[in-house]
């Protein structure tokens, strides 16, 4: 008689718990160098600040690829609540005021203290928290991040004066938007992340959307999420 065959592990079900564990050390890891950079002299922090860009980079990665998961296994916690516009942009903007800071760039933000809207945010912010953190990589020294409502949906959109996606980025770009299949992963993790992000959240027949462009008020690369 055969001895009976083990099933075989269930990988993505490691690989998840290998990102979180990853996530949490490099949060630590932001936090010491987001803590420890006003102590280094001024040419030791323009050294170090890319450094913070990296590692910024990396546990976004870390942070879409977790939040994929849990949404494809249909076990993540969406939170779809009212929340303040005003707030949300005052907290994005401190979370990435150090990086900001120390790599010389300027964010302007534009929205409407008295707006509010639903969506889940954690996951809105870490969208959100992933186009700047993309943006400062291109930008010269100017970033924009506006938050109105135009014809009953928010628009949240984070622009830089760089020099503007390149044609086969906006191609991508429009491909998730249509909802096309992009498993290759030509288009992008960070684009994936968002574009499932932003159709987690319907309205009646409404779904939300992202979009690429080159233009806005600085004339770069402009992000464009819009949620019903």
């Amino acid at each position: 008689m055969e001895p009976t065959k083990e099933a075989p592990p269930d990988l993505s079900a490691f690989l998840a718990s290998a990102v979180h564990d990853m996530k949490n050390s490099m949060g630590i890891l932001i936090n010491f160098l987001e803590n420890n950079l006003p102590e280094l002299a001024p040419e030791a922090q323009k050294k170090a600040a890319p450094m913070l860009y990296e590692v910024k980079r990396v546990n976004d990665n870390l942070i879409q690829m977790l939040a994929i998961y849990k949404i494809g296994n249909r076990f993540y916690p969406f939170d779809l609540a009212e929340n303040s516009v005003g707030e949300f942009v005052r907290e994005i903007s401190q979370q990435n005021k150090t990086l900001l800071d120390y790599s010389g760039i300027t964010l302007e933000v534009d929205f409407d203290e008295e707006l509010t809207w639903y969506f889940d945010y954690e996951l809105i912010s870490g969208v959100i928290c992933h186009a700047l953190n993309n943006a400062m990589h291109y930008t010269q020294d100017k970033l924009r991040l506006y938050v109105r409502e135009e014809n009953g949906e928010l628009v949240i959109r984070v622009e830089d004066n760089g020099g503007g996606y390149p044609a086969s980025v906006l191609e991508a770009g429009n491909a998730v938007g249509k909802g096309v299949d992009f498993a290759s992963g030509s288009t992008g993790l960070g684009l994936y992340f968002s574009s499932m992000v932003a159709k987690l959240h319907k309205n009646c027949e409404k779904i939300g959307s992202i979009s690429l462009e080159n233009g806005g008020k600085y004339g770069g690369s402009c992000f464009i999420l819009r949620l019903p």
